[in-house]
């Protein structure tokens, strides 16, 4: 068994997280941003150091190559990627790519035989802070070989056309021409030429941190779902319509959030998770008293018939009444349980074993390029520790020998592929 070198991986995290640093501990580093442009060349300069090829595709992926013995052997690839959301960690998403680097330093500094070429890559604009939506270009890479209902999300010309959320007028594909990184797309991954995919992430939850593990085998992505939950009332002067008269969509909306809340536990699923982020009011006037208000609920597990149960609750809710308001529900998108490549998942458990590292199966919540990879070619994940289960903040934080833990599980699960293929 291989191990990979905290010491190289401290250096990476240290060096990586300066690369947008928002001054408080985290990063900024939105896709085709400068930011993005200096970890990127980073990465391409410790690459091409170790004697790894350097391909670029037409939507600005990067692939760092290291020839095999067998020519004509397909590529093992880890991916991730670089860009972060608004005043995030230094380890969500760069962490993958770390990683892989880290894989293919260890290989070179050790010359382990292989006969599979093996890639460090990384993906273009995952997190969709800038030019929405999350996880674009892998759903564009992807996209012949997604399920209908999520490729029609990701046609390359609309996401050519996603704008900026901070100006709402230069677009994705404006940007894109200007980047020194856009290359052919010849170069897209591609099921021909790409035998598996590993992506290493940290697990940006509590779970392993609290059975006092440090890797997790990921088996799956969650299925799930997200509605918007809409109320129609009608609007009148705060200081002088009766409350008795009201029709106050706000409080509508509030009483059907209480009231899905209470049903939802009423299924005791512990390991069910659901989420009111966002709410929207109208017209948000403190003088007026609101005609409308919508708010989403996202709903998350692996089991269908326990995302049916919930469903079933926000189907009733037009059927009842709330504070004299019409309701009504509407689908935004939904996803099934993507499971991971089974040998994979094996490779993954059996390194982990045999480097003695605590380690359990365990489920991703969030979604990540390697879902969309995984109906293109056999894909896995690995997650590593996240202290107190915090990520997408500045707090966000993973021990470099956590990562290196990950790092060196995911080096000896390639090189499982790489010997059985």
């Amino acid at each position: 068994m291989y191990k990979c070198d905290v010491k190289r991986m401290d250096d990476k995290i240290k060096t990586f997280s300066k690369f947008g640093d928002a001054g408080h501990g985290g990063i900024t580093r939105y896709s085709l941003s400068p930011e993005a442009y200096m970890a990127r060349n980073e990465f391409i300069k410790r690459m091409e150091a170790i004697g790894a090829v350097i391909e670029m595709d037409d939507v600005a992926d990067i692939y760092a190559t290291l020839p095999g013995t067998d020519p004509n052997a397909k590529r093992i690839v880890m991916a991730s990627h670089c860009d972060s959301v608004k005043n995030g960690g230094n380890y969500d998403g760069i962490l993958g790519v770390m990683g892989a680097m880290e894989v293919l330093e260890t290989i070179a500094a050790e010359n382990i035989p292989h006969k599979h070429p093996i890639t460090a890559m990384i993906w273009t604009n995952e997190e969709g802070s800038l030019y929405p939506p999350a996880m674009m270009v892998s759903g564009i890479v992807c996209n012949d070989y997604l399920p209908p209902a999520i490729a029609k999300n990701f046609k390359y010309e609309n996401m050519m056309a996603s704008k900026s959320v901070l100006d709402g007028a230069t677009t994705f594909g404006e940007m894109l021409e200007k980047s020194p990184h856009k290359g052919d797309k010849k170069n897209r991954l591609n099921p021909d030429q790409y035998e598996a995919m590993f992506e290493l992430h940290i697990e940006q939850g509590p779970i392993l941190e609290d059975a006092g593990n440090e890797v997790g085998v990921v088996d799956c992505v969650l299925g799930m779902f997200n509605y918007r939950i809409k109320f129609y009332g009608f609007a009148a002067h705060a200081g002088t319509f009766p409350m008795a008269k009201r029709n106050d969509a706000l409080y509508a909306a509030a009483q059907a959030l209480c009231y899905i809340h209470t049903e939802v536990d009423k299924l005791n699923r512990p390991e069910l998770v659901y989420t009111t982020g966002e709410i929207v009011c109208h017209p948000c006037v403190h003088t007026v008293i609101p005609d409308y208000v919508d708010f989403s609920i996202d709903v998350r597990h692996e089991d269908p018939k326990v995302l049916e149960q919930v469903m079933n609750i926000l189907k009733s809710l037009p059927e009842k009444t709330w504070a004299g308001c019409k309701c009504e529900i509407a689908e935004q998108w939904k996803r099934d349980t993507v499971y991971w490549n089974k040998e994979l998942v094996g490779y993954v458990k059996a390194s982990a074993e045999e480097l003695g590292i605590p380690h359990q199966y365990i489920h991703s919540g969030a979604g990540h390029d390697a879902q969309f990879a995984s109906y293109m070619l056999p894909t896995t994940m690995i997650f590593v520790q996240s202290k107190d289960g915090l990520s997408h903040c500045e707090p966000e934080y993973s021990t470099p020998e956590h990562c290196t833990a990950g790092a060196s599980v995911m080096l000896n699960a390639v090189l499982k592929v790489d010997a059985a293929k």
